[in-house]
């Protein structure tokens, strides 16, 4: 196997990138078994500056049997390792310091496709149209519905 690396990416992220192809090549033998082998569960993780959204959301999840982790701001979710393991990303548009668009786009260059469900107060469509072109599965006004969140989270689950 030949693995041409054109970006710049750490060796964790290549490694869980290129697990399978790893595994395989090795004989289903894992090179690395702490990386590799051992997955963290995916978790929904929950980005908002809100406090008692964040606590609403994240109960919303658990009631739901979906893991789920919440940050109160973009740097804090960047500063972690949880990137790795989110399977859906609800965020919001207007936080402190790195806003839900420049976290998107932050994951957007660094090759993290994790599917985004933007929830905000502003109803602004050239914001909302710019959020869906750059790969968010869904963008909810507030006050939304709680099953129409469930449902699209569900969905990037799926995906």
């Amino acid at each position: 196997m030949y693995v041409t690396i054109r970006r710049s990416i750490s060796l964790e992220a290549f490694l869980v990138e290129h697990k399978d192809s790893i595994k395989a090549w090795r004989g289903c033998r894992p090179a690395f078994p702490n990386m590799v082998t051992e997955e963290k569960p995916k978790v929904v993780v929950i980005v908002d500056d809100v406090e008692s959204v964040r606590t609403a959301l994240q109960s919303l999840m658990k009631r739901s049997a979906l893991p789920v982790l919440a940050f109160a701001s973009a740097e804090e979710f960047l500063n972690c390792s949880e990137q790795y393991h989110t399977a859906c990303l609800i965020a919001g548009i207007r936080l402190p310091g790195i806003s839900g668009l420049q976290l998107q786009s932050k994951l957007n260059t660094q090759r993290h496709r994790i599917p985004i469900i933007f929830i905000t107060t502003i109803d602004d469509e050239k914001i909302r149209m710019q959020a869906l072109r750059a790969g968010a599965v869904e963008f909810l006004t507030k006050p939304f519905d709680l099953e129409v969140l469930l449902d699209s989270v569900r969905a990037a689950l799926d995906s």
